[in-house]
């Protein structure tokens, strides 16, 4: 029997980071509440060996019923009848045994029967799924969006529909249409309010929606008739059992085969408002994107954990010239830059996760009574932290990914390419982690907001700050001299005082800014096991060179660069 937690001593290790008792302290209301439900822990440990547990169970899902349904799911698919998806046998045989398992719903409270886990284990869970079929952790991990109508909707719309996802159904956020993409300012979707009926119904057609047929959907639509910027955009929930909504297409797709994507049509579908009008994509949108981009970062991790797992099985079975593959310096020293790169990528996707989880614990706290003003602070501190972090984390996750998934097919050789072996399926599946939920470049317009503001070379200094051990100070030394050079470098580009030069700089900035980031947090690690010093030296090596020849360019870079560039 496979069990995809038990076999990563990784994932454990991000589980018992330091910051986890102040986090599930701050989750359990310092388990005031213990007594209210009976699976309330009574203390951290307790609530750590709920975490635990769970775990186990979604690993030993993943690893003996998702894993082997994957290829059967690839190859099938989903399909379309009566305007209605059909999910592939094998997709279903998974959400069964996820729903029978009680692990829709893991974050919401334990009072519409969710688990009420902090994001940290959520994220290794849809870690563990996604490592197993990417394409599945798309319709499992969509009960995230349940975290809007928790946040933002009325204590009525909590109780019918967080029970409901908490009992198994799907969701879905229908955002995107034809002609609005990543510009959803551009959205046209209409939404009025029927004076007749008393409801508000919703016309139009959206595209490109994951798992678009779900149960229960938010829906972006314009509701301010005459508008066509943000502030006449609202949010809605669209409930599939009152009708209205026909899947017109399902998407053929390069990869992540088994979840469908959709083309929705809207006819006079009712729906309700979430939150108030106007705020559709000022605020509940963005909070429903960070936790989606969140979501693409922990499956990136995975498609990257699986695809070094595929290469390191098949270097070390495949025999040319005499010997393994693995003992040829070509090869294993792509599997040692592989590896350090899997493992900062997953430093940075649980250090974003646990700041995601400050933030938003203090904010439910403040819910339930007034914070002081020390915990206004730290709340303010880590939502910030969490609004750069994210987009950096999405951005760089999923670009290793796909550098992983690359060099796995690589070394696989012309086996590789064809489907006999299960890295053709994984690396089609690494490809859209760099486009969806804003492509790679949005990510870094948002992330070098974290370069401007001092944001990442404030949290950079307060790693330095971290007692380490002597036998680690020559790492610490190597990022002293990397953040030394990120600073001249942003310095030569925000000094011209152009938004364009900056914009044009902004993927090398926060590519640096990103590499001494995860080498602290690498360093950080290895002061708790020592195991990781090899894979930290590996990664400073890679880093050091790539951070060296951003420095070398920018030092050459002047405005007139950007009509070199210009078509």
């Amino acid at each position: 029997m496979a069990n995809f937690f038990t076999d990563n001593p990784d994932l454990q290790f991000q589980l018992s980071h330091p910051l986890m008792k102040r986090i599930v302290a701050l989750k359990e209301n310092h388990f005031q509440n213990k007594d209210d439900y009976d699976f309330s822990p009574k203390d951290f440990e307790d609530a750590m060996d709920s975490y635990t547990q769970v775990l186990k169970i979604v690993g030993e899902i993943s690893g003996d019923v998702i894993a082997p349904n994957a290829e059967s799911v690839d190859h099938d698919g989903p399909t379309l009848k009566d305007g209605r998806v059909v999910y592939a046998r094998g997709t279903q045989q998974n959400i069964d045994a996820i729903t029978q398992a009680g692990l829709m719903g893991i974050t919401l409270p334990r009072k519409y029967d969710g688990l009420n886990f902090s994001i940290v284990p959520y994220i290794i869970a849809g870690e563990m799924v996604a490592r197993a079929d990417a394409g599945f952790v798309n319709i499992w991990g969509l009960q995230d969006c349940a975290e809007i109508i928790n946040d933002f909707g009325s204590d009525d719309q909590r109780q019918r529909f967080l029970t409901r996802v908490c009992k198994g159904e799907t969701m879905a956020m229908a955002l995107t249409e034809p002609d609005a993409g990543s510009d959803l300012q551009a959205v046209m979707l209409r939404a009025h309010f029927d004076e007749k009926k008393k409801t508000w119904v919703l016309n139009g057609v959206k595209r490109f929606i994951t798992n678009g047929d779900a149960n229960i959907s938010l829906v972006l639509a314009r509701s301010e008739e005459g508008t066509q910027d943000a502030r006449g955009l609202s949010m809605f929930i669209y409930d599939k059992q009152h009708g209205g909504v026909t899947v017109r297409r399902l998407e053929n797709k390069l990869g992540i085969k088994g979840s469908p994507t959709c083309e929705l049509v809207f006819k006079d579908a009712q729906a309700e408002l979430c939150g108030d009008r106007k705020f559709g994509l000022i605020k509940y949108v963005m909070a429903l994107m960070n936790g989606a981009r969140l979501g693409i970062a922990g499956q990136s991790v995975a498609i990257s954990e699986a695809a070094y797992r595929e290469a390191l099985n098949y270097a070390n079975n495949r025999v040319q010239f005499g010997k393994p593959i693995i003992q040829f310096p070509a090869v294993y020293e792509l599997l040692a830059v592989m590896k350090a790169k899997l493992t900062a990528a997953r430093c940075l996707l649980y250090e974003t996760a646990r700041f995601v989880d400050m933030y938003k614990a203090l904010a439910h706290l403040g819910t339930e009574r007034e914070l002081t003003k020390e915990e206004k602070l730290e709340q303010k501190k880590y939502q910030k932290l969490a609004d750069v972090y994210t987009p950096l984390a999405k951005g760089i996750t999923s670009e290793y990914c796909n550098q992983i998934a690359y060099d796995a097919l690589q070394i696989h050789g012309g086996s590789g390419f064809m489907k006999d072996y299960p890295i053709e399926r994984i690396f089609r599946d690494a490809r859209i982690t760099t486009i969806y939920e804003g492509t790679t470049q949005l990510q870094v317009i948002a992330a070098i907001k974290g370069v401007i503001t001092g944001a990442f070379l404030g949290q950079i200094e307060e790693y330095d700050n971290s007692t380490i051990k002597p036998e680690t100070e020559s790492y610490r030394s190597i990022l002293v001299s990397m953040t030394f050079e990120f600073e001249e470098a942003e310095a030569r580009v925000t000094v011209h005082n152009t938004p364009e030069f900056v914009d044009f700089h902004a993927r090398r900035l926060v590519e640096m800014a990103g590499n001494i980031i995860m080498g602290y947090l690498l360093l950080n690690d290895t002061q708790r096991d020592h195991s990781y010093w090899k894979i930290l030296e590996v990664f400073l090596r890679v880093a050091r060179a790539n951070n060296a020849a951003h420095a070398m360019l920018l030092s050459h870079s002047t405005l007139n660069d950007l009509g070199k560039y210009k078509n």
